[in-house]
């Protein structure tokens, strides 16, 4: 894919820069920001009945927080030691003992009273659990009872009643891969995984467009870019490390853009733990943010090209790099006609910004010999998201902006392991090394010696949606396999998803510790399976960052949980319970070095991994760039440029549109009810202050949000949102997000919705009258 190899990591300026200090206040004293000092105390304190371990978890393990790669405390990117706020949150998890029986064995009502949150609290899951239907509580069971219930049950049903998924919290690579196979021996392609609901669109999108299916570039190509743009991305929240990179990059003058309906405070300033002058005073982040509507960004890139367009008339080259696109890419012309015909005023209403800002980004680009584009969940969790990704990917090879040092595209990784989820084959519509096709089917079953299924599979969603088919359907899913996950949380419409997952016959939970999903009823049985961590699995493991870095992460010594096993292991066990014989042939992994062996010839790429054997040991799949020199892994080695039409998105005058977002929280796993950067509670809706005043809305005013599928009750929270726009957090708002409404290449759940907003008192006073639904009708009509 590429020839050029990574560098390695390099130093930061020793001395300070007080142009870019946020304060000259030390400590930023008085301001919201988060506590770094305080919140490791506090992690210090939470883990002091297993400090050595949880040093040796620190110092020697790949972290099981976000996907930056941070192998022991160091990384590729920037020499020195890294920590973060997120990984020092997720610590607990591996280092607290089991749960108490009596806690275990406690009447389920009283555990259904717990939060999530409160659950994690109570310690690790010790040994394996059934509980019957309207049965009260949980009985200790074997592991041979276990898995021979559920072995019995897989063998009494259709495959294509069988459904597996796995999260990313801290799965290695030998996890999704051991998975992703038992999966198709027994003879379903229903499994999938936690990028299903973040960046599946990246990955369908960077397909179609550029042939590859993951980052393009490195962190470092941060550093010493002209223009970082971070769209729909708040990684100073989400991958705290990440700032250090951002500060390298300001101090070699890196201009650095967010675009985002939010101004979001994370990145506008931020003090960067270990770097001491940004520790003492701040570090000004963001350059400048452009505050699109949600939903609006397909409109605000084709005014951006549309602009280009313009330039070119004027001046052939000021815009376009016409070697670039001429040698390395298909559909200029069809994407030019199509771009030229937009009309301004429809750009501007789609998108929120004037002609004026959207042609100022456009200089900004075109006057740039360089750019890296990062995205997260802000471009991906729409109906539309794999159309947003390939509009970024269409503004970079314009520019060409692709392989070759400090440019790319990066859909930036919220999770250690969720990269590699796909490129394991845990995912209907792939196979380790390619795709679910029929020409990588027939080279994984000689790879495999059994026979892979030809049917697709159904992506979670749709999957646990399936269990609410007629008894005698054949997609009916009865029995439902979950790697950790929380549904309950994660999915919107969450009162539909818990009639779901109590729809399902047997439930299975294999995870570390308990949650409110763990807790919902089966038809006929729960059955929850004690997992080992990361640290914790025989034979080490790895992972793959965001930058396609494969780190191993070794086993670590320390205490261990009663009756937890590695996950690996569990599937192989499951497996020759299911179909002994061929199992003894064709999935009979003893160690995690035999599964890495087997993954370096199921997936080429990942042609390394199976000399990863000790800690420190990584290499990076596809070299410094995919696509290098503009040369695309597509059948004519060119990438695809595609005209894409603007998403309707009209909503009457005085509704709003409506997303979520994350504040001090893993993924699902929320860690404190104040966001630190914005002082914000978890049920603090984020409105423009203008917007509130033509409601009549003080700050902290109790308002409701609501349209037909929920209700929103909640505080206004004064903040600098695109007008129009609100956000909630997230698992919290997704009582008000419409089920079943999936991105159509990626399968990626829709998270935006548009709402009408009330003062509480005039909510309720009209609530049982025919004005809330008429107004809900006339929402409807607007927006269908």
């Amino acid at each position: 894919m590429g020839k050029t190899k990574h560098q390695g990591p390099i130093k930061l300026p020793k001395t300070p820069d007080p142009k870019l200090w946020v304060s000259p206040i030390p400590f930023g004293l008085g301001k919201i920001k988060p506590k770094h000092i305080r919140d490791t105390m506090k992690v210090l304190w939470e883990n002091r009945d297993n400090l050595p371990y949880a040093s040796r978890i620190l110092t020697q393990g790949v972290c099981d927080g976000c996907a930056l790669g941070v192998a022991g405390l160091r990384d590729q990117t920037l020499t020195g030691p890294h920590l973060c706020t997120t990984r020092l949150n997720v610590l607990r998890l591996n280092t607290m003992p089991a749960m108490e029986e009596s806690v275990i064995h406690s009447n389920i009502e009283e555990l259904q009273k717990f939060t999530s949150a409160e659950l994690r609290k109570l310690g690790r899951i010790p040994y394996p659990l059934s509980r019957k239907k309207g049965e009260k509580k949980f009985t200790r069971i074997t592991w041979d009872e276990a898995l021979n219930r559920i072995a019995e049950k897989i063998k009494a049903i259709d495959p294509k009643q069988l459904a597996f998924f796995l999260t990313s919290r801290g799965i290695t690579n030998e996890v999704y891969y051991t998975a992703g196979k038992m999966a198709r021996f027994l003879g379903t392609n229903n499994i999938d995984n936690a990028s299903r609901i973040c960046h599946s669109p990246s990955k369908t999108a960077l397909k179609r467009s550029l042939g590859i299916g993951a980052s393009s570039c490195n962190y470092q190509d941060w550093i010493g870019t002209d223009v970082l743009i971070f769209w729909g991305s708040v990684a100073a929240n989400n991958q705290p490390v990440s700032t250090k990179y951002m500060y390298a990059a300001k101090r070699k003058g890196t201009k650095i853009i967010v675009i985002n309906p939010y101004r979001e405070p994370a990145m506008d300033g931020y003090w960067v733990p270990s770097i001491p002058d940004s520790a003492l005073f701040g570090t000004k982040i963001a350059d400048d943010f452009y505050q699109v509507n949600i939903g609006g960004d397909i409109a605000f890139m084709n005014g951006v090209m549309k602009h280009w367009f313009e330039m070119e008339e004027e001046e052939k080259g000021s815009a376009i790099a016409h070697q670039f696109v001429e040698e390395h890419t298909n559909g200029l012309e069809k994407l030019k006609a199509h771009v030229v015909m937009q009309d301004w005023e429809l750009l501007e209403k789609s998108s929120g910004l004037t002609k004026e800002r959207m042609c100022e980004f456009a200089e900004v680009l075109a006057k740039a010999n360089s750019a890296v584009f990062v995205w997260s969940m802000g471009l991906t969790q729409h109906r539309f998201g794999t159309d947003n990704i390939s509009q970024v990917a269409n503004l970079a090879m314009l520019r060409g902006f692709i392989g070759r040092e400090h440019c790319g595209v990066m859909p930036i990784r919220g999770h250690s392991g969720v990269q590699g989820s796909g490129e394991m084959g845990a995912d209907p519509f792939a196979l380790p090394g390619g795709d679910f096709d029929y020409k990588n089917i027939e080279r994984m079953e000689k790879i495999w010696g059994f026979e892979i299924p030809k049917w697709q599979g159904d992506i979670v969603g749709v999957s646990i949606e399936n269990a609410m088919l007629p008894d005698d359907h054949e997609r009916k899913l009865k029995v439902f396999y979950t790697s950790g996950g929380n549904f309950l949380e994660t999915m919107p419409d969450p009162a539909f998803v818990k009639e779901c997952l109590e729809s399902v016959e047997l439930r299975v939970h294999q995870d570390i510790i308990f949650n409110t999903s763990t807790l919902a009823e089966a038809k006929e049985e729960v059955i929850v399976l004690p997992a080992m961590t990361r640290y914790e699995q025989r034979g080490g493991g790895t992972s793959t960052s965001t930058e396609r870095m494969v780190y191993f992460s070794p086993e670590i010594k320390g205490p261990r949980i009663e009756e937890a096993r590695s996950e690996w292991e569990i599937y192989v066990d499951l497996a020759a319970r299911i179909k002994p014989a061929e199992a003894k042939e064709c999935l009979n992994f003893s160690s995690a070095e035999q599964i890495r062996e087997e993954i370096a010839k199921a997936n080429p790429n990942y042609d390394g991994i199976q000399h990863l054997h000790q800690k420190g040991d990584v290499f990076q799949w596809g070299g410094a760039w995919l696509c290098e020199d503009g040369i695309c892994p597509t059948e004519d080695g060119k990438g695809q440029l595609l005209p894409i039409e603007i998403p309707e998105l009209r909503k009457p005058q005085g509704h709003f549109y409506v997303t979520t977002r994350r504040g001090k929280q893993f993924n699902s796993m929320i860690y404190n009810e104040k966001d630190s950067f914005n002082n914000a509670d978890r049920y603090d809706v984020l409105i423009n202050e203008v917007d509130a005043s033509e409601l009549n809305i003080a700050e902290g005013e109790a308002i409701v949000m609501y349209n037909k599928y929920g209700y929103f009750h909640g505080r206004a929270k004064f903040a600098e949102t695109q007008r129009g726009n609100l956000l909630v957090f997230w698992p919290e708002g997704n009582v008000l997000i419409p089920k079943g409404v999936y991105e159509q290449y990626a399968g990626i759940p829709e998270y935006n919705t548009a709402v009408i907003v009330e003062k509480a008192e005039s909510f309720h006073a009209h609530k049982d009258t025919k004005y809330m639904e008429k107004r809900i009708e006339d929402l409807e009509v607007e927006i269908s």
